[in-house]
């Protein structure tokens, strides 16, 4: 329409006589400075007021671009008080409600410039002064620390205090984003003592209250950081600084270790002390949960004595009092740990380590056998004695629970002569003073068990659990014997061994004899399996010289030969 384009050519007349376009011919002097906004970034915290310090890089020119300044060409920004008649008045209201990374154009005309006076040598009388303008900080005196909480984990037991010792990743950067300084480009923690002057004030109060695993965004003005003086040549004078930090651990020399009970069994008979030698499966981590160690990786528990200095002393002090099964997580300062230098590639100076532990089982070398009776039956004149032979059923396990063996799995009980050194030490003394029928519980410690070394199938220095049920015994005879009498032996006992009465006995008069005296309840054979085996072997030992029949002068009973060897040795 016209009147649209009346409007559009009007604003296109204004437009060109803010910028001094020539077609159009000269507007005539301006009355206030010229402001053109040419960038404005997305993200604008806070704008330049009046009383605000700033920190600003330009280039001065006249109108026809001849550069008569620049901060750039030497190479520092420039910082002072807007709005307060330090700058001429132009620039005073030209930089004001700038954001930082703001880019302006500005046209100053004379009366806000230098005048009819100008500058000698630099800037003539009367002269409109274009400035290019880019704003890098703001800030005030009045002005505190800003903190922002970018993430936080879920769990927090402890934050930062004074006087704690702390390990930090951070990235530093100016206020417009320039970086200065970053402890990943060093490829190790910033480490250091919290309030203790070690940092800028700044930085000292950015990290109080936060939590291993956080992280912040703090933003420090000057007079908190290296205020007029700055620092080398990477933060100028008078520079609020941006640091992004994510805190990796901290702790502080007077802490102890820190336990949490994270499942504790509903029975536990007896807790971990000094001098038990305790089997146990974890996970090392880092505060930030990098994973350092871990038994699970290697599939075997790890083995040791507490209490005695062969682990670091937090974990010496971490595992006292705790419960076969219990899961534990043990809090663990350096100083209990590996100190300042840390350990191998994995363990940093000065890291707390945090370990998840696993009790699978624990013993001290003194400890005997445990034995808990599931049920015994009424009347039980008869017990198990050492020589006995005993059938037995038995559920072997870990006390995890870990299955290791059980006699259901074949088809007959176990079978063995108690004292015979046919079972490890802790079954055969759990196997003692049981009537037939009795149910048992025994715990053994691994020194009456399979030891360091353990067996196929048993780890070493497992605790046992063996859940045991005696099926029946027998009555045994003494170490030794293969046979003995219940009463005295017969007083002619060759003659009414020797059936035939030929002088001789064989095999079969043997066997025979002795099964009758069996019969008879006048003695009893060694308990076996197969009493062929025990008479043969009774034969055998009588057959001195092997002729196949045994003589007077052969036939010795075990007492006399035993009567004998004491003799010798006298």
């Amino acid at each position: 329409t016209a009147a649209g384009s009346r409007c559009f050519l009007l604003l296109l007349l204004l437009l060109l006589g803010v910028l001094g376009a020539p077609a159009l011919g000269d507007p005539g002097p301006l009355e206030d400075v010229v402001i053109d906004r040419y960038y404005i970034p997305k993200i604008c915290l806070r704008e330049a007021q009046m009383g605000d310090f700033i920190r600003y890089h330009y280039n001065g020119t006249f109108k026809d671009g001849k550069k008569f300044d620049s901060s750039y060409d030497r190479g520092a920004t420039v910082a002072g008080v807007v709005g307060v008649g330090r700058l001429i008045t132009g620039m005073d209201r030209g930089l004001q409600g700038m954001c930082v990374n703001e880019r302006r154009h500005l046209i100053v005309p004379p009366h806000l410039g230098y005048g009819s006076i100008g500058v000698a040598g630099l800037i003539p009388p009367d002269a409109t002064l274009y400035f290019d303008v880019v704003m890098l900080d703001i800030w005030n005196k009045n002005d505190k620390l800003q903190i922002t909480t970018l993430s936080k984990p879920e769990h927090c037991n402890r934050t930062v205090e004074n006087s704690d010792f702390v390990r930090y990743h951070y990235n530093g950067t100016l206020l417009d984003g320039t970086p200065f300084d970053s402890s990943y480009s060093k490829g190790s923690t910033y480490d250091t003592y919290v309030g203790t002057g070690w940092l800028i004030k700044g930085m000292d109060q950015g990290l109080l209250g936060m939590c291993a695993g956080e992280k912040r965004s703090i933003i420090i003005p000057p007079f908190l950081a290296y205020g007029e003086k700055g620092y080398g040549t990477v933060i100028p004078p008078q520079a609020s600084l941006v640091f992004s930090v994510l805190l990796v651990d901290f702790h502080n020399p007077k802490d102890g270790v820190f336990l949490e009970h994270l499942e504790v069994p509903e029975s536990c008979k007896r807790r971990a002390v000094t001098g038990d030698f305790v089997r146990y499966h974890y996970n090392g981590t880092l505060m930030d949960g990098t994973l350092f160690d871990s038994s699970y990786s290697r599939n075997q528990t790890y083995n040791t004595y507490i209490g005695k200095g062969y682990i670091i002393p937090g974990m010496d002090q971490g595992l006292q009092g705790v419960c076969m099964g219990e899961h534990r997580r043990v809090v663990i300062p350096p100083h209990l740990a590996y100190g300042e230098n840390g350990a191998g590639d994995k363990i940093p100076g000065s890291a707390v380590l945090i370990f998840d532990v696993h009790v699978i089982d624990f013993h001290n070398p003194e400890d005997p056998v445990e034995i808990e009776t599931v049920f015994r039956p009424e009347g039980c004149n008869a017990t198990t004695r050492n020589r006995d032979f005993v059938r037995y059923h038995y559920n072997c396990s870990l006390l995890d629970g870990t299955r290791l063996f059980s006699s259901h799995d074949y088809e007959k009980p176990q079978e063995v002569t108690l004292g015979a050194n046919k079972v490890i030490e802790g079954l055969n003394s759990g196997l003692l003073d049981m009537c037939a029928g009795e149910r048992r519980v025994l715990i053994v410690p691994p020194h009456l068990g399979h030891g360091e070394s353990g067996a196929r199938g048993v780890p070493g220095s497992a605790v046992l659990r063996f859940e045991v049920e005696l099926i029946s015994m027998e009555e045994g005879v003494p170490e030794g014997y293969l046979f003995i009498w219940h009463g005295e032996p017969p007083a002619s006992l060759y003659e009414q061994m020797d059936l035939n009465k030929d002088g001789g006995i064989p095999a079969e008069e043997f066997s025979t004899f002795i099964k009758s005296q069996v019969a008879e309840g006048k003695g009893r054979l060694m308990p076996s399996s197969d009493p062929e085996k025990v008479i043969a072997d009774m034969f055998r030992n009588q057959d001195r010289n092997q002729d196949g029949k045994i003589t007077p002068d052969e036939l010795k009973l075990k007492s006399d030969e035993d009567q004998e060897k004491i003799h010798e040795e006298l």
